[in-house]
């Protein structure tokens, strides 16, 4: 393992996580501060709400892609030798970082977002067919309650679960890692957990029009 390599894998994956897409696209394009309207999260959900598909959009895919990125640093510098458990840990941690830059981002006032679409994109990284289903639950569920928040955590737990039940993984860490994952989108959204149990969280308006920001 290279340690000057591992230890700019790291930074550049804290980095790009930190990059936040939400508040500056809300900011360049349509000169507000996404967080101060709808939800107050700086993610994609709130940017769809705010501003519509057109805008949101590409905040989400941006966000899945900067998560992916910063997981293939480990490999991209070299920082440990291909197909090792050590290469793997490395993206793993590499992953958890990036995640981290998104919630607490140096570029925003550590004022981020939840880290949902930068973990898929670090879980596409690492077990591509394994996201992909777990992005399928995560639409099932938003198709039949419209609330992202639900399909979030359900697509969360459903992790762990699958990994154990039909992928499995001989990496002790990356299973541990599996449990984070949903125990972390859990604490995550536990203010929307508060909503949905006192019944006032909001459905994502999939097909309509975009809220209008409160001046």
């Amino acid at each position: 393992m290279n340690i000057f390599s591992s230890a700019a894998a790291f930074i550049l994956a804290y980095l790009l996580g930190s990059i936040p897409t939400a508040v500056w696209t809300g900011r360049w394009l349509h000169n507000i501060d996404v967080r101060e309207h709808g939800s107050g999260n700086a993610g994609a959900t709130n940017v769809i709400r705010v501003l519509g598909w057109k805008t949101g959009l590409p905040v989400l895919m941006i966000d899945l892609a900067k998560g992916w990125l910063a997981t293939m640093m480990p490999i991209i510098l070299n920082s440990a030798e291909s197909g090792t458990g050590a290469l793997t840990n490395l993206q793993i941690l590499a992953g958890l970082i990036a995640i981290t830059g998104h919630i607490l981002p140096v570029f925003a006032g550590f004022r981020g977002g939840k880290g949902v679409a930068t973990m898929f994109g670090v879980l596409l990284a690492l077990q591509p067919l394994l996201t992909v289903s777990c992005m399928s639950v995560f639409l099932v569920v938003l198709l039949l309650t419209g609330i992202v928040s639900i399909s979030s955590m359900t697509a969360g737990i459903a992790f762990p679960l699958m990994l154990l039940l039909f992928f499995d993984t001989p990496s002790l860490v990356f299973k541990i890692f599996s449990v984070i994952v949903a125990i972390a989108l859990i604490l995550t959204h536990r203010k929307n957990i508060g909503r949905l149990i006192r019944g006032e969280e909001k459905k994502l308006n999939i097909f309509g029009k975009k809220d209008k920001p409160t001046v």
